[in-house]
Protein backbone atom coordinates (compact mmCIF):
# COMPACT_ATOMS: atom_id res chain seq x y z
CA UNK A 1 0.00 0.00 0.00
CA UNK A 2 2.78 2.31 0.95
CA UNK A 3 4.61 1.46 -2.25
CA UNK A 4 1.47 2.22 -4.30
CA UNK A 5 1.08 5.65 -2.73
CA UNK A 6 4.71 6.40 -3.32
CA UNK A 7 4.38 5.40 -7.02
CA UNK A 8 1.39 7.67 -7.45
CA UNK A 9 3.24 10.54 -5.85
CA UNK A 10 6.21 9.90 -8.12
CA UNK A 11 3.97 9.95 -11.21
CA UNK A 12 2.38 13.21 -10.15
CA UNK A 13 5.83 14.65 -9.53
CA UNK A 14 7.04 13.47 -12.96
CA UNK A 15 3.99 14.96 -14.69
CA UNK A 16 4.42 18.27 -12.94
CA UNK A 17 8.09 18.26 -13.88
CA UNK A 18 7.18 17.52 -17.51
CA UNK A 19 4.58 20.33 -17.54
CA UNK A 20 7.11 22.76 -16.11
CA UNK A 21 9.57 21.78 -18.81
CA UNK A 22 6.87 22.28 -21.47
CA UNK A 23 5.98 25.67 -20.05
CA UNK A 24 9.58 26.69 -20.22
CA UNK A 25 9.76 25.55 -23.85
CA UNK A 26 6.47 27.24 -24.73
CA UNK A 27 7.56 30.62 -23.42
CA UNK A 28 10.86 30.48 -25.31
CA UNK A 29 9.33 29.90 -28.76
CA UNK A 30 7.81 32.45 -31.10
CA UNK A 31 5.44 30.18 -32.96
CA UNK A 32 2.00 29.41 -31.45
CA UNK A 33 2.04 26.22 -29.32
CA UNK A 34 -0.59 24.39 -27.25
CA UNK A 35 -0.14 21.64 -24.66
CA UNK A 36 -3.04 19.19 -24.46
CA UNK A 37 -3.71 16.45 -21.96
CA UNK A 38 -4.72 12.93 -22.89
CA UNK A 39 -8.38 14.05 -23.16
CA UNK A 40 -7.42 16.78 -25.65
CA UNK A 41 -8.04 19.57 -23.17
CA UNK A 42 -5.81 22.62 -23.25
CA UNK A 43 -3.38 22.67 -20.34
CA UNK A 44 -1.32 25.58 -21.54
CA UNK A 45 -0.77 27.78 -24.64
CA UNK A 46 2.09 30.22 -25.17
CA UNK A 47 1.78 33.95 -25.68
CA UNK A 48 2.18 33.84 -29.52
CA UNK A 49 -0.88 31.58 -29.67
CA UNK A 50 -3.04 34.07 -27.78
CA UNK A 51 -1.81 37.10 -29.72
CA UNK A 52 -2.03 35.38 -33.13
CA UNK A 53 -5.55 34.00 -32.74
CA UNK A 54 -6.86 36.79 -30.44
CA UNK A 55 -8.10 34.55 -27.63
CA UNK A 56 -7.59 34.78 -23.82
CA UNK A 57 -6.11 32.18 -21.42
CA UNK A 58 -9.33 32.13 -19.37
CA UNK A 59 -11.30 31.13 -22.49
CA UNK A 60 -8.75 28.49 -23.47
CA UNK A 61 -7.08 26.59 -20.63
CA UNK A 62 -9.02 23.64 -19.22
CA UNK A 63 -11.34 23.49 -22.23
CA UNK A 64 -11.50 20.90 -25.02
CA UNK A 65 -9.45 22.21 -27.94
CA UNK A 66 -12.44 21.98 -30.29
CA UNK A 67 -14.45 24.33 -28.07
CA UNK A 68 -12.03 27.23 -27.83
CA UNK A 69 -12.57 30.42 -29.83
CA UNK A 70 -16.32 29.90 -30.09
CA UNK A 71 -15.67 26.40 -31.53
CA UNK A 72 -13.58 27.85 -34.32
CA UNK A 73 -10.98 25.15 -33.67
CA UNK A 74 -13.45 22.38 -34.41
CA UNK A 75 -11.67 21.66 -37.68
CA UNK A 76 -12.12 18.27 -39.44
CA UNK A 77 -8.43 18.04 -40.33
CA UNK A 78 -7.44 18.77 -36.71
CA UNK A 79 -9.83 16.06 -35.42
CA UNK A 80 -8.33 13.58 -37.85
CA UNK A 81 -4.82 14.48 -36.70
CA UNK A 82 -5.53 14.18 -32.97
CA UNK A 83 -7.98 11.26 -33.00
CA UNK A 84 -6.88 9.09 -35.97
CA UNK A 85 -3.31 9.82 -36.93
CA UNK A 86 -1.58 10.63 -33.67
CA UNK A 87 -2.76 7.54 -31.75
CA UNK A 88 -0.93 5.46 -34.37
CA UNK A 89 2.16 7.65 -34.62
CA UNK A 90 4.17 9.40 -31.99
CA UNK A 91 4.41 12.50 -34.15
CA UNK A 92 3.09 14.00 -37.36
CA UNK A 93 4.38 17.08 -39.17
CA UNK A 94 3.23 19.63 -41.71
CA UNK A 95 -0.50 18.90 -41.84
CA UNK A 96 -1.92 21.78 -43.87
CA UNK A 97 -5.17 23.23 -42.53
CA UNK A 98 -7.28 26.15 -43.76
CA UNK A 99 -9.79 27.90 -41.50
CA UNK A 100 -11.61 31.20 -41.18
CA UNK A 101 -11.28 32.87 -37.76
CA UNK A 102 -13.44 35.71 -36.56
CA UNK A 103 -11.38 38.85 -36.20
CA UNK A 104 -8.29 37.66 -38.07
CA UNK A 105 -9.88 36.16 -41.19
CA UNK A 106 -8.72 33.28 -43.35
CA UNK A 107 -5.64 31.42 -42.21
CA UNK A 108 -3.52 28.66 -43.67
CA UNK A 109 -1.61 26.69 -41.01
CA UNK A 110 0.86 23.83 -40.80
CA UNK A 111 0.20 21.64 -37.73
CA UNK A 112 2.96 19.63 -36.06
CA UNK A 113 1.91 17.28 -33.23
CA UNK A 114 3.99 15.15 -30.84
CA UNK A 115 2.98 12.82 -28.01
CA UNK A 116 4.88 13.04 -24.73
CA UNK A 117 5.04 9.83 -22.61
CA UNK A 118 5.81 8.76 -19.11
CA UNK A 119 7.34 5.39 -18.20
CA UNK A 120 4.10 3.44 -18.55
CA UNK A 121 4.09 4.62 -22.23
CA UNK A 122 0.64 6.11 -21.85
CA UNK A 123 0.16 9.50 -23.40
CA UNK A 124 0.24 12.20 -20.76
CA UNK A 125 0.69 15.29 -22.95
CA UNK A 126 0.34 16.32 -26.58
CA UNK A 127 2.42 19.20 -27.93
CA UNK A 128 0.73 20.95 -30.85
CA UNK A 129 2.83 23.49 -32.80
CA UNK A 130 1.08 25.82 -35.23
CA UNK A 131 2.90 27.57 -38.10
CA UNK A 132 0.93 30.36 -39.74
CA UNK A 133 1.87 30.17 -43.43
CA UNK A 134 -0.96 32.34 -44.73
CA UNK A 135 1.29 35.06 -46.08
CA UNK A 136 3.76 32.55 -47.45
CA UNK A 137 0.96 30.61 -49.14
CA UNK A 138 -0.52 33.79 -50.61
CA UNK A 139 2.91 34.83 -51.81
CA UNK A 140 3.38 31.37 -53.28
CA UNK A 141 -0.03 31.57 -54.92
CA UNK A 142 0.80 34.98 -56.37
CA UNK A 143 4.12 33.66 -57.60
CA UNK A 144 2.40 30.66 -59.16
CA UNK A 145 -0.19 32.93 -60.79
CA UNK A 146 2.58 35.20 -62.01
CA UNK A 147 4.59 32.22 -63.24
CA UNK A 148 1.47 30.81 -64.88
CA UNK A 149 0.68 34.12 -66.53
CA UNK A 150 4.28 34.58 -67.60
CA UNK A 151 4.39 31.01 -68.88
CA UNK A 152 1.28 31.66 -70.98
CA UNK A 153 2.89 34.85 -72.29
CA UNK A 154 6.14 33.04 -73.05
CA UNK A 155 4.30 30.20 -74.81
CA UNK A 156 2.33 32.76 -76.82
CA UNK A 157 5.55 34.66 -77.57
CA UNK A 158 7.27 31.43 -78.57
CA UNK A 159 4.38 30.46 -80.84
CA UNK A 160 4.40 33.95 -82.34
CA UNK A 161 8.17 33.75 -82.79
CA UNK A 162 7.80 30.36 -84.46
CA UNK A 163 5.08 31.76 -86.71
CA UNK A 164 7.31 34.69 -87.59
CA UNK A 165 10.22 32.33 -88.11
CA UNK A 166 8.11 30.17 -90.42
CA UNK A 167 6.94 33.30 -92.23
CA UNK A 168 10.52 34.57 -92.52
CA UNK A 169 11.72 31.19 -93.78
CA UNK A 170 8.84 31.06 -96.27
CA UNK A 171 9.64 34.61 -97.36
CA UNK A 172 13.33 33.72 -97.61
CA UNK A 173 12.50 30.67 -99.74
CA UNK A 174 10.28 32.83 -101.95
CA UNK A 175 12.99 35.50 -102.22
CA UNK A 176 15.57 32.83 -103.06
CA UNK A 177 13.24 31.34 -105.67
CA UNK A 178 12.60 34.78 -107.18
CA UNK A 179 16.31 35.61 -107.01
CA UNK A 180 17.20 32.39 -108.83
CA UNK A 181 14.44 33.06 -111.36
CA UNK A 182 15.56 36.68 -111.81
CA UNK A 183 19.19 35.63 -112.23
CA UNK A 184 18.24 33.00 -114.78
CA UNK A 185 15.99 35.51 -116.53
CA UNK A 186 18.79 38.09 -116.58
CA UNK A 187 21.17 35.57 -118.11
CA UNK A 188 18.50 34.64 -120.62
CA UNK A 189 17.91 38.29 -121.54
CA UNK A 190 21.63 38.84 -122.03
CA UNK A 191 21.59 35.98 -124.52
CA UNK A 192 18.43 37.28 -126.18
CA UNK A 193 19.92 40.76 -126.66
CA UNK A 194 22.50 39.17 -128.95
CA UNK A 195 19.78 37.77 -131.22
CA UNK A 196 19.10 39.69 -134.40
CA UNK A 197 15.37 39.95 -135.03
CA UNK A 198 14.00 40.43 -138.52
CA UNK A 199 12.07 43.55 -137.48
CA UNK A 200 10.61 45.20 -134.42
CA UNK A 201 6.97 45.06 -135.50
CA UNK A 202 4.75 43.36 -138.02
CA UNK A 203 4.77 45.33 -141.28
CA UNK A 204 2.06 45.03 -143.92
CA UNK A 205 -1.47 45.96 -144.92
CA UNK A 206 -2.53 42.97 -146.98
CA UNK A 207 -5.68 41.08 -146.08
CA UNK A 208 -3.55 38.05 -145.23
CA UNK A 209 -1.49 39.90 -142.61
CA UNK A 210 -4.55 41.80 -141.30
CA UNK A 211 -6.20 38.44 -140.59
CA UNK A 212 -3.12 37.35 -138.62
CA UNK A 213 -3.27 40.59 -136.59
CA UNK A 214 -6.97 40.02 -135.94
CA UNK A 215 -6.27 36.54 -134.56
CA UNK A 216 -3.46 37.91 -132.38
CA UNK A 217 -5.83 40.45 -130.83
CA UNK A 218 -8.45 37.74 -130.31
CA UNK A 219 -6.24 35.44 -128.27
CA UNK A 220 -3.60 37.68 -126.68
CA UNK A 221 -5.42 38.56 -123.44
CA UNK A 222 -6.18 34.93 -122.51
CA UNK A 223 -3.84 32.22 -121.24
CA UNK A 224 -4.75 29.84 -124.05
CA UNK A 225 -1.97 27.89 -125.74
CA UNK A 226 -1.23 29.20 -129.24
CA UNK A 227 0.29 27.21 -132.11
CA UNK A 228 1.92 29.40 -134.78
CA UNK A 229 2.27 27.71 -138.16
CA UNK A 230 4.11 28.83 -141.24
CA UNK A 231 7.04 28.29 -143.54
CA UNK A 232 10.62 29.12 -142.58
CA UNK A 233 11.24 32.86 -142.48
CA UNK A 234 7.62 34.03 -142.39
CA UNK A 235 7.94 35.74 -138.99
CA UNK A 236 6.44 33.19 -136.59
CA UNK A 237 8.61 34.46 -133.75
CA UNK A 238 7.43 37.99 -134.46
CA UNK A 239 3.84 36.81 -134.04
CA UNK A 240 4.76 35.19 -130.73
CA UNK A 241 6.25 38.48 -129.51
CA UNK A 242 3.11 40.33 -130.62
CA UNK A 243 0.87 37.91 -128.69
CA UNK A 244 3.04 38.34 -125.61
CA UNK A 245 3.13 42.17 -125.84
CA UNK A 246 -0.69 42.30 -125.88
CA UNK A 247 -1.13 39.71 -123.10
CA UNK A 248 -1.69 40.19 -119.38
CA UNK A 249 1.84 38.80 -118.87
CA UNK A 250 3.50 41.52 -120.95
CA UNK A 251 5.47 42.84 -117.96
CA UNK A 252 7.27 39.50 -117.71
CA UNK A 253 9.99 38.30 -120.05
CA UNK A 254 9.08 36.13 -123.03
CA UNK A 255 11.26 33.06 -122.55
CA UNK A 256 12.35 31.55 -125.87
CA UNK A 257 13.55 28.02 -126.60
CA UNK A 258 14.53 26.88 -130.08
CA UNK A 259 13.99 23.13 -130.05
CA UNK A 260 15.89 22.67 -133.33
CA UNK A 261 19.19 24.17 -132.17
CA UNK A 262 19.50 22.31 -128.87
CA UNK A 263 21.30 18.94 -128.84
CA UNK A 264 18.94 16.06 -128.02
CA UNK A 265 20.90 15.17 -124.88
CA UNK A 266 20.59 18.70 -123.45
CA UNK A 267 17.11 19.79 -124.42
CA UNK A 268 15.43 18.15 -121.40
CA UNK A 269 17.82 19.91 -119.01
CA UNK A 270 17.28 23.19 -120.87
CA UNK A 271 13.50 22.94 -120.64
CA UNK A 272 13.05 21.44 -117.17
CA UNK A 273 16.37 22.08 -115.38
CA UNK A 274 18.58 19.67 -113.47
CA UNK A 275 19.95 19.06 -109.99
CA UNK A 276 23.63 19.03 -109.13
CA UNK A 277 25.11 15.68 -110.15
CA UNK A 278 22.11 14.70 -112.31
CA UNK A 279 24.52 13.80 -115.11
CA UNK A 280 28.20 14.08 -115.94
CA UNK A 281 29.24 17.72 -115.92
CA UNK A 282 26.26 19.00 -113.91
CA UNK A 283 28.25 20.65 -111.13
CA UNK A 284 25.48 23.02 -110.00
CA UNK A 285 21.71 23.10 -109.94
CA UNK A 286 20.18 24.81 -112.98
CA UNK A 287 16.68 26.18 -113.41
CA UNK A 288 14.93 25.11 -116.60
CA UNK A 289 13.21 27.51 -118.98
CA UNK A 290 9.75 26.47 -117.72
CA UNK A 291 10.74 27.37 -114.15
CA UNK A 292 12.14 30.72 -115.32
CA UNK A 293 8.87 31.33 -117.18
CA UNK A 294 6.69 30.72 -114.10
CA UNK A 295 4.05 33.46 -114.21
CA UNK A 296 5.25 34.47 -117.69
CA UNK A 297 5.15 33.11 -121.26
CA UNK A 298 7.41 30.55 -122.94
CA UNK A 299 7.88 30.37 -126.71
CA UNK A 300 8.79 26.91 -128.00
CA UNK A 301 10.10 27.53 -131.50
CA UNK A 302 10.44 24.59 -133.89
CA UNK A 303 8.26 22.44 -131.61
CA UNK A 304 8.15 19.79 -134.33
CA UNK A 305 11.82 19.04 -133.62
CA UNK A 306 11.15 18.05 -130.00
CA UNK A 307 12.25 14.41 -129.41
CA UNK A 308 9.34 12.01 -129.02
CA UNK A 309 10.43 10.95 -125.51
CA UNK A 310 10.22 14.55 -124.24
CA UNK A 311 6.82 15.16 -125.78
CA UNK A 312 5.14 13.22 -122.94
CA UNK A 313 6.85 15.45 -120.35
CA UNK A 314 5.75 18.57 -122.23
CA UNK A 315 2.20 17.19 -122.35
CA UNK A 316 2.22 16.88 -118.54
CA UNK A 317 3.28 20.51 -118.19
CA UNK A 318 0.46 21.65 -120.51
CA UNK A 319 -2.16 19.47 -118.78
CA UNK A 320 -1.16 19.76 -115.10
CA UNK A 321 1.35 22.61 -114.96
CA UNK A 322 3.97 20.42 -113.27
CA UNK A 323 7.24 18.62 -113.98
CA UNK A 324 10.37 17.28 -112.25
CA UNK A 325 13.93 18.48 -112.71
CA UNK A 326 16.45 15.97 -113.97
CA UNK A 327 17.86 14.13 -110.97
CA UNK A 328 14.96 15.08 -108.66
CA UNK A 329 11.72 13.38 -107.70
CA UNK A 330 10.18 16.62 -106.37
CA UNK A 331 7.29 17.94 -108.45
CA UNK A 332 7.50 21.62 -109.41
CA UNK A 333 4.30 23.53 -110.14
CA UNK A 334 4.38 26.37 -112.67
CA UNK A 335 1.89 28.76 -114.22
CA UNK A 336 3.28 29.25 -117.68
CA UNK A 337 1.55 30.24 -120.90
CA UNK A 338 2.82 28.28 -123.89
CA UNK A 339 3.29 29.64 -127.40
CA UNK A 340 4.66 27.13 -129.91
CA UNK A 341 5.72 27.43 -133.53
CA UNK A 342 6.66 25.04 -136.31
CA UNK A 343 7.21 25.00 -140.05
CA UNK A 344 6.34 21.31 -140.18
CA UNK A 345 2.96 19.73 -140.88
CA UNK A 346 2.28 18.23 -137.46
CA UNK A 347 -0.79 16.36 -138.70
CA UNK A 348 1.43 14.47 -141.12
CA UNK A 349 3.94 13.90 -138.32
CA UNK A 350 1.17 12.44 -136.14
CA UNK A 351 0.17 10.06 -138.91
CA UNK A 352 3.77 8.89 -139.38
CA UNK A 353 4.40 8.53 -135.64
CA UNK A 354 6.85 11.42 -135.38
CA UNK A 355 4.60 13.47 -133.10
CA UNK A 356 2.22 12.50 -130.29
CA UNK A 357 -1.41 12.87 -131.21
CA UNK A 358 -2.47 13.91 -127.67
CA UNK A 359 0.21 16.63 -127.62
CA UNK A 360 -0.92 17.83 -131.04
CA UNK A 361 -4.47 18.28 -129.77
CA UNK A 362 -3.22 20.13 -126.69
CA UNK A 363 -1.12 22.51 -128.78
CA UNK A 364 -3.64 23.04 -131.58
CA UNK A 365 -6.19 24.88 -129.40
CA UNK A 366 -5.82 28.18 -131.26
CA UNK A 367 -3.66 27.95 -134.39
CA UNK A 368 -2.39 31.04 -136.21
CA UNK A 369 -1.01 30.43 -139.70
CA UNK A 370 1.46 33.06 -140.89
CA UNK A 371 1.13 33.41 -144.68
CA UNK A 372 4.21 33.02 -146.88
CA UNK A 373 5.51 36.17 -148.57
CA UNK A 374 4.30 34.96 -151.99
CA UNK A 375 0.73 35.17 -150.63
CA UNK A 376 1.14 38.79 -149.50
CA UNK A 377 2.94 40.41 -152.46
CA UNK A 378 1.10 43.69 -151.83
CA UNK A 379 3.17 44.07 -148.64
CA UNK A 380 6.54 43.87 -150.44
CA UNK A 381 6.87 47.65 -151.18
CA UNK A 382 6.19 48.47 -147.50
CA UNK A 383 8.47 45.70 -146.28
CA UNK A 384 11.22 46.76 -148.67
CA UNK A 385 11.03 50.37 -147.48
CA UNK A 386 11.15 49.25 -143.85
CA UNK A 387 14.18 47.00 -144.33
CA UNK A 388 16.13 49.48 -146.50
CA UNK A 389 15.79 52.21 -143.83
CA UNK A 390 16.75 49.78 -141.08
CA UNK A 391 19.82 48.50 -142.94
CA UNK A 392 21.00 51.98 -143.91
CA UNK A 393 20.60 53.24 -140.37
CA UNK A 394 22.77 50.39 -139.12
CA UNK A 395 25.39 51.10 -141.80
CA UNK A 396 25.28 54.85 -141.28
CA UNK A 397 24.61 55.75 -144.87
CA UNK A 398 21.94 57.41 -147.00
CA UNK A 399 18.80 55.58 -148.07
CA UNK A 400 18.66 54.60 -151.76
CA UNK A 401 15.30 54.62 -153.51
CA UNK A 402 13.75 51.44 -154.92
CA UNK A 403 12.41 52.05 -158.41
CA UNK A 404 9.20 50.52 -159.72
CA UNK A 405 11.27 48.13 -161.81
CA UNK A 406 13.05 46.87 -158.70
CA UNK A 407 9.75 46.50 -156.84
CA UNK A 408 8.30 44.55 -159.78
CA UNK A 409 11.27 42.18 -159.63
CA UNK A 410 10.79 41.73 -155.91
CA UNK A 411 7.08 41.04 -156.38
CA UNK A 412 7.74 38.61 -159.22
CA UNK A 413 9.97 36.35 -157.15
CA UNK A 414 8.64 33.28 -155.29
CA UNK A 415 10.52 33.97 -152.01
CA UNK A 416 10.98 30.44 -150.72
CA UNK A 417 12.92 31.92 -147.80
CA UNK A 418 10.12 34.43 -147.19
CA UNK A 419 10.77 37.64 -145.18
CA UNK A 420 14.16 36.47 -143.93
CA UNK A 421 15.32 35.98 -147.51
CA UNK A 422 13.87 39.38 -148.50
CA UNK A 423 15.87 41.15 -145.80
CA UNK A 424 19.08 39.39 -146.87
CA UNK A 425 18.50 40.27 -150.55
CA UNK A 426 17.86 43.91 -149.64
CA UNK A 427 20.99 44.10 -147.47
CA UNK A 428 23.13 42.89 -150.34
CA UNK A 429 21.34 45.35 -152.60
CA UNK A 430 22.11 48.29 -150.27
CA UNK A 431 25.78 47.24 -150.19
CA UNK A 432 25.68 47.06 -153.98
CA UNK A 433 24.10 50.53 -154.34
CA UNK A 434 26.62 53.37 -153.82
CA UNK A 435 24.29 55.91 -155.38
CA UNK A 436 20.76 57.09 -154.66
CA UNK A 437 19.07 54.25 -156.53
CA UNK A 438 18.76 50.71 -155.19
CA UNK A 439 20.41 48.06 -157.35
CA UNK A 440 19.75 44.40 -156.71
CA UNK A 441 22.83 42.23 -156.32
CA UNK A 442 20.85 39.00 -156.79
CA UNK A 443 19.30 37.66 -159.96
CA UNK A 444 15.76 36.89 -158.77
CA UNK A 445 14.03 34.44 -161.05
CA UNK A 446 10.29 34.49 -161.66
CA UNK A 447 8.24 32.26 -159.43
CA UNK A 448 7.46 28.87 -160.89
CA UNK A 449 4.26 26.88 -160.55
CA UNK A 450 6.18 24.34 -158.49
CA UNK A 451 7.25 27.00 -156.05
CA UNK A 452 3.73 28.29 -155.50
CA UNK A 453 1.99 24.94 -155.62
CA UNK A 454 -0.16 24.34 -152.58
CA UNK A 455 0.57 20.64 -152.96
CA UNK A 456 4.29 21.05 -152.25
CA UNK A 457 5.24 20.34 -148.67
CA UNK A 458 7.02 22.89 -146.52
CA UNK A 459 9.87 20.45 -146.07
CA UNK A 460 10.36 20.16 -149.82
CA UNK A 461 10.30 23.95 -150.23
CA UNK A 462 12.85 24.37 -147.45
CA UNK A 463 15.10 21.64 -148.84
CA UNK A 464 15.06 23.13 -152.34
CA UNK A 465 15.78 26.64 -151.03
CA UNK A 466 18.71 25.52 -148.89
CA UNK A 467 20.13 23.51 -151.80
CA UNK A 468 19.78 26.51 -154.12
CA UNK A 469 21.57 28.80 -151.64
CA UNK A 470 24.38 26.28 -151.07
CA UNK A 471 24.88 25.93 -154.81
CA UNK A 472 25.03 29.73 -155.18
CA UNK A 473 27.71 29.99 -152.48
CA UNK A 474 29.72 27.00 -153.68
CA UNK A 475 28.59 25.01 -150.63
CA UNK A 476 30.12 27.54 -148.23
CA UNK A 477 28.19 26.95 -144.99
CA UNK A 478 29.69 29.63 -142.73
CA UNK A 479 31.60 32.88 -142.95
CA UNK A 480 31.16 35.96 -145.10
CA UNK A 481 28.78 35.57 -148.09
CA UNK A 482 28.03 32.01 -146.94
CA UNK A 483 24.74 30.11 -147.08
CA UNK A 484 24.14 30.62 -143.33
CA UNK A 485 24.58 34.39 -143.75
CA UNK A 486 22.24 34.54 -146.77
CA UNK A 487 19.60 32.40 -145.09
CA UNK A 488 19.93 34.28 -141.80
CA UNK A 489 20.60 31.09 -139.86
CA UNK A 490 23.13 30.17 -137.24
CA UNK A 491 25.87 27.92 -138.65
CA UNK A 492 24.97 25.02 -136.32
CA UNK A 493 21.26 25.46 -137.13
CA UNK A 494 21.94 25.25 -140.87
CA UNK A 495 24.03 22.09 -140.44
CA UNK A 496 21.25 20.56 -138.32
CA UNK A 497 18.67 21.37 -141.00
CA UNK A 498 20.93 19.94 -143.70
CA UNK A 499 21.27 16.68 -141.76
CA UNK A 500 17.52 16.51 -141.15
CA UNK A 501 16.69 17.17 -144.81
CA UNK A 502 19.42 14.78 -146.00
CA UNK A 503 21.30 17.52 -147.87
CA UNK A 504 24.79 16.29 -148.69
CA UNK A 505 27.45 18.04 -150.76
CA UNK A 506 27.85 16.13 -154.05
CA UNK A 507 31.22 14.59 -154.87
CA UNK A 508 33.23 16.36 -157.59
Amino acid sequence: MKNSIMATENEEYSLQTLVKVCYTILDSLREPLIVLDSELKVIKANRPFYTTFEVKPAETEGRLIYEIGNRQWDIPELRKLLEDILPKKSEFNDLEVEQFFEGIGHRIMLLNARRLYRRSEQTQLILLAIEDVTQKAEDQRKIEELVGKRTVELIAAKEEAERKKDAIEAAYDEIKKLKDQLEAERTFLQEEIKIKYNHEKIVGESNAIKYVLHKIEQIASSDTTVLILGETGTGKELVAHAVHRLSLRKNKTLIKVNCATLPANLIESELFGHEKGAFTGSHTRQLGRFEIADGATIFLDEIGELPIDLQAKLLKVIQDGEFERLGSARTIKVNTRILAATNRNLEDEVRTGGFREDLWYRLNVFPITVPPLRDRLDDIPMLAGFFIKKICKRMGRGVPQASKAVVDVLQGYSWPGNIRELENVLERAVINSPGSQLRLADELRKKTPAASSAQETLKAVERRHILHTLEQTGWKVSGKNSASEILGLNRSTLRARMAKLNIVKPHP
